[in-house]
């Protein structure tokens, strides 16, 4: 991934990014699915924090 010098091509960098992201996604999935209420007052929430800041 990283040579000597510690830097990283920018591909490496998408790839580990992707990796990240796709956890990630999968972490929230799962907990959306074991507490769908919570899900859904974060949904809410977003919305309303989205509406009030998009203009």
């Amino acid at each position: 991934m990283a040579d000597a010098t510690g830097k990283e091509s920018a591909a490496d960098r998408r790839r580990r990014r992707d990796r990240f992201l796709r956890a990630l996604n999968e972490a929230r999935a799962v907990r959306d699915r074991v507490r769908p209420q919570r899900a859904r007052r974060a949904r809410i929430r977003q919305a309303i924090h989205m509406r009030t800041f998009s203009r």
